[in-house]
C-alpha cells in the first residue's frame, strides 16, 4: 500500500461533515493537477472504493452537488471500470443518465462500451445501448463500487432503466471494483 493510500485510510470520513468531505476530494484533485503526484488517479482502487464506503449519503450528495467534482469523481469511476473489466464481460453499450446535471433536461450523460475485452467509456453517446440507466450520481457511485445493490435499488424506484433490465441488474458483476 503506498503512502499516499495510507494516508487516504488514516482518515476518518466519519468525523467530516460535507463541506469537509468535499474539500478533501478537491484538494486531491487540485494536488493532482499541480503534478504533486497525490492525486484521486494514484490512489489505489480498494482505497478509492473504501472512500465512497465510508462517505455518508449525505457526504456523496455534496460531492455530487459540486460543479467540477461530479465530473472529477465520474471519470474517475469510468477510468476504473475500464481497468478492472473481467475477461468474460459480454459487449454491450450502455447509456447513463445521471440526475441533476446540466445537459439536456437536467442530466449529465456518459456512454459506456464494453467491446472485445475491453471498456471505455466517455461523453459522447454515438451508439445504440443495450439498456439506458437512469440514476442519481450518488448511488451510481455506491453502486459501482459494490456498496448498493442495483436490482435493490431498482425495486425500491431508485433507478430507471430503458432496455434491458436483466443485463443491467448483472453490470457491476462484469468488474471487480469490489468493497475492500
Amino acid at each position: 500500500m503506498s503512502v499516499f493510500d495510507q494516508f487516504a485510510r488514516s482518515i476518518d470520513i466519519a468525523k467530516l461533515d460535507e463541506d469537509q468531505f468535499v474539500r478533501l476530494i478537491e484538494t486531491m484533485d487540485m494536488l493532482g493537477k499541480a503534478g504533486t503526484g497525490i492525486e484521486l488517479a494514484n490512489l489505489s482502487t480498494s482505497t478509492f472504493v473504501w472512500i465512497i464506503e465510508k462517505a455518508s449519503a449525505a457526504q456523496l450528495e455534496a460531492l455530487m452537488a459540486h460543479d467540477n467534482l461530479r465530473t472529477v469523481v465520474l471519470s474517475e469511476i469510468f477510468s476504473r471500470m475500464g481497468k478492472h473489466l473481467k475477461q468474460d464481460a459480454p459487449d454491450a453499450v450502455v447509456h447513463w443518465r445521471f440526475i441533476g446535471g446540466y445537459d439536456t433536461g437536467g442530466y449529465d450523460r456518459y456512454q459506456t462500451v464494453i467491446e472485445k475485452g475491453r471498456c471505455t467509456s466517455g461523453i459522447v453517446q454515438d451508439r445504440d445501448p443495450r439498456a439506458t440507466v437512469t440514476i442519481t450520481p450518488s448511488d451510481f457511485l455506491k453502486v459501482a463500487t459494490g456498496n448498493a445493490s442495483a436490482p435493490l435499488l431498482f425495486i425500491r424506484g431508485r433507478v430507471k432503466v430503458k432496455g434491458d433490465i436483466p443485463f443491467i441488474a448483472s453490470f457491476p458483476n462484469h468488474f471487480d471494483l469490489s468493497s475492500p
